[in-house]
């Protein structure tokens, strides 16, 4: 049965879930404000500006080090890579982000538990931010771990394109960086921030997020 989710019902589910990585649609049951409307995105034009952004050599492909610059569609091999071979080209984009549309999915909550040298990183700020070829259509979503290394990422209020829109983000590919300062200094390697090599598709079909447990399991050195 499809069910419509109320904010409040959604964000006390997350408070309860401390480990893995959950996720809620929310999509468009009923009408009025409560309705989240999809994001309109350009199939097309994204996954050609995705080629032209990450297609270093120009042969029409992503692999090797051009996926490993494009963290968010590295980490979604498995159901972007369709004739498993090792690489990622225009056409396989291009209908991953048809299968989001499809859904009709406005907006989904995702919780992650982040964990360094194998303890859980509390006061970490964990943001999910667009693949740049998205930027134009979904929001960067940010969020801070509880003691439990717990994050559940939203799109702030003020950056939000629809402004009833509830808690949470956007199905898309996303990099993924976590940051944790203290007296001015940066304590989590640039490989998981500025350089990071972390990346997330958000889909009710991916993987991980089927597993109900996507880890960020950082290392210090």
């Amino acid at each position: 049965m499809h069910r419509c989710w109320s904010q409040r019902k959604v964000i006390r589910i997350a408070s309860v879930v401390f480990v893995g990585l959950g996720v809620v649609i929310l999509g468009g049951c009923g009408s009025g404000p409560s309705r989240v409307r999809a994001p309109k995105i350009n199939a097309s034009r994204a996954a050609k500006d995705a080629m032209s952004l990450y297609d270093a050599d120009g042969d029409g492909f992503l692999a090797g080090a051009e996926l490993d610059k494009a963290s968010g569609l590295k980490a979604s091999m498995k159901t972007l890579d369709t004739n498993s071979d090792g690489k990622v080209d225009a056409a396989e984009i291009e209908a991953r982000i048809e299968t989001w549309l499809q859904s009709s999915a406005g907006v989904s909550q995702v919780l992650c538990y982040v964990t360094i040298d194998k303890q859980p990183l509390a006061g970490a700020t964990v943001t999910f931010e667009p693949e740049p070829f998205l930027a134009d259509d979904i929001e960067s979503a940010v969020a801070t771990t509880n003691s439990y290394g717990v994050a559940s990422p939203s799109i702030p209020p003020e950056q939000r394109k629809q402004k009833d829109m509830p808690y949470g983000l956007r199905l898309g590919f996303y990099k993924v960086r976590v940051s944790l300062e203290k007296n001015g200094k940066q304590l989590i390697p640039a490989r998981y921030n500025t350089e990071t090599i972390l990346g997330q598709q958000v889909a009710g079909d991916d993987p991980a997020i089927l597993s109900h447990r996507i880890p960020l399991d950082l290392k210090s050195r």
